[in-house]
């Protein structure tokens, strides 16, 4: 039955190799001509540096509104240490009883 067939039909594993071999150096130098090379306007470190101000600055509304607009309290004195002092003092408070 395998006489009937021709050898160029049927390809082995290592046929197929080989000729992906003889074509990646064509693949890889046209890669090379189309490939587009790309600069970062930002680099990465400065883009984590960057959303952590965000995030510190997003934590700070959120406290003014909160403790501002949503509370009675005045907006100025929403980072004020004493506030802060006063809020710890109610929690730790109520946690000793």
């Amino acid at each position: 039955m395998t006489s009937d067939l021709n050898n160029t039909q049927v390809k082995s594993r290592a046929d197929f190799r080989k000729a992906r071999k003889e074509e990646q150096p064509e693949k890889k130098q046209k890669r090379k001509r189309g490939r587009k090379i790309r600069i970062r306007i930002l680099p990465i470190w400065l883009r984590l540096i960057i959303v952590a101000i965000l995030l510190a600055a997003s934590v700070i509304g959120g406290v003014i509104v909160g403790y501002g607009v949503i509370g009675d309290g005045k907006t100025s004195d929403a980072l004020n240490k004493s506030t802060w002092q006063h809020i710890i003092d109610l929690v730790k408070k109520d946690t000793k009883e």
